[in-house]
């Protein structure tokens, strides 16, 4: 493990044995729904990535290859289709046992500092490493609840980035011809503003007495298209629904068909169409 380790950090791409790959592939369900030449080209990006970024564990975590190719795999999924160089500009990996603490700092409205920490399950930094978890990154293969994947999410983060501002708007190249900053910035506002909507009603009808960090809210929660956090902002709102758009395709169409269809349009592939 050692060795294969430590050639990975000198090759410019990655042989991942077959019994690995055939493993991590059983693991996420949405791999396994990709047509055998896609997944191929995945396997392709996924090495590529572990020779081109520098994955690294904290916190007493012992990072494995299982580990490493399982995150990689999920991270090249929406640039199937873009390649690589989507990802460029940051070289660091940092992952997590679980859930981590970030110092944050706060001015209201009084000027008045208000410094804590918040326990997170990832986190991507503008040209800067991207933080994950390992335990919510294995969430993704349970089925269990809202569609998510945390790598996913973060990556897509990083893409978001890629032209200096965390707005939910990538930047458009070439390749995205059919794409406008007008039409992306229009259906997301309007998806956006619609799912904040819904989101008020239910929070509305939260019984008074309810602890807002007990299980139960989740049934409150539980019909909602996204989780919740993608409300936050429209950076979290193209985050969160890409994550669903890889996960659980049908789930994002049925609740936001224009704004699946844009998603579509700039990963350049559509999970709907894979049968």
């Amino acid at each position: 493990m050692r060795t294969l380790l430590n050639r990975w950090t000198r090759a410019t791409s990655v042989a991942i044995p077959d019994p690995l790959w055939t493993l991590t592939c059983a693991s996420l369900p949405f791999v396994t729904r990709l047509a055998p030449v896609d997944r191929d080209r995945l396997r392709g990006l996924a090495a590529q990535l572990l020779a081109d970024k520098q994955m690294s564990a904290a916190a007493g975590l012992e990072l494995t290859a299982t580990m490493q190719v399982n995150i990689a795999v999920q991270a090249c999924l929406p640039i199937l289709n873009l390649g690589l160089d989507w990802y460029r500009g940051w070289k660091s990996i940092v992952v997590y046992p679980s859930e981590f603490l970030v110092p944050r700092s706060v001015t209201d409205e009084d000027g008045v500092v208000h410094e804590y920490v918040e326990p997170i399950a990832g986190e991507a930094w503008d040209g800067g490493p991207l933080l994950l978890s390992w335990e919510d990154a294995q969430q993704s293969a349970t089925g269990a609840g809202a569609p998510y994947s945390v790598v996913i999410h973060e990556f897509v983060h990083k893409l978001d980035l890629l032209d200096g501002d965390a707005d939910g708007v990538p930047p458009f190249l070439a390749m995205h011809k059919s794409l406008t900053l007008q039409r992306w910035s229009s259906v997301l506002d309007q998806s956006l503003n619609r799912f904040a909507a819904e989101l008020e009603l239910i929070d509305a009808e939260l019984p008074g007495d309810l602890d807002p960090e007990s299980d139960e809210v989740d049934r409150y929660y539980a019909h909602l298209p996204l989780d919740a956090y993608a409300a936050h902002d429209q950076a979290e709102f193209f985050a969160v629904s890409s994550e669903t758009f890889f996960v659980d395709p049908n789930r994002l169409h049925d609740a936001f068909p224009e704004w699946y269809a844009l998603l579509a349009q700039f990963f350049m592939q559509d999970p709907l169409a894979v049968r």
